[in-house]
């Protein structure tokens, strides 16, 4: 006997049973938080490792970038900025402001403070590019220019579909 069964219902069928062997297949994976981080520590230590070669983690970079491009501001709006507790911010602020690599001066009146990068931060900032250069491009081919592309589209995707209008500061 004849199939009766239209063009769209065996599809909308086939759908629901593609949808089912994901669903099935997504159970075997574990847990996707603990799998995102994992690989989140995995390329923080591929980046630590070669910013390490100027003497800082990827995280201070970060910061030194982050004042070079949006400095001197307020350190609150700089946690704001970067989704940062103004805790976790002040803790991450300390060395890189003992290594003399960005200074915490007065603001526009008495309980205001600044942070700006110091000439010596800026040629910190200078030396550590060339080692993240050297971290993003390894990185690059270790993993191939078209899986870094879906990952970067994927990743903003997800971060599209997951962000509030306006996230939480976090503590790092």
């Amino acid at each position: 006997m004849p199939d009766k069964t239209t063009p769209s219902k065996k599809t909308s069928i086939a759908s629901i049973a593609g949808e089912a062997a994901v669903l099935a297949e997504l159970k075997t994976r574990g847990c996707t938080n603990l799998r995102l981080r994992q690989l989140v520590r995995r390329v923080d230590q591929h980046y630590d490792l070669e910013m390490a070669k100027a003497g800082l983690k990827t995280t201070q970079y970060s910061l030194l970038t982050d004042v070079l491009r949006f400095g001197p501001l307020r350190p609150g709006e700089l946690a704001q900025g970067l989704k940062l507790t103004a805790s976790t911010l002040s803790r991450n602020l300390k060395p890189l402001v003992d290594a003399g690599w960005l200074e915490l001066s007065a603001g526009t009146d008495a309980r205001s403070r600044l942070v700006s990068l110091t000439d010596a931060g800026r040629d910190k900032r200078e030396e550590a590019r060339h080692h993240w250069r050297a971290a993003q491009d390894a990185l690059n081919t270790q993993l191939g220019a078209a899986r870094v592309l879906a990952l970067h589209n994927m990743i903003e995707e997800a971060m599209g579909i997951l962000s509030p209008a306006e996230a939480p500061a976090c503590d790092i």
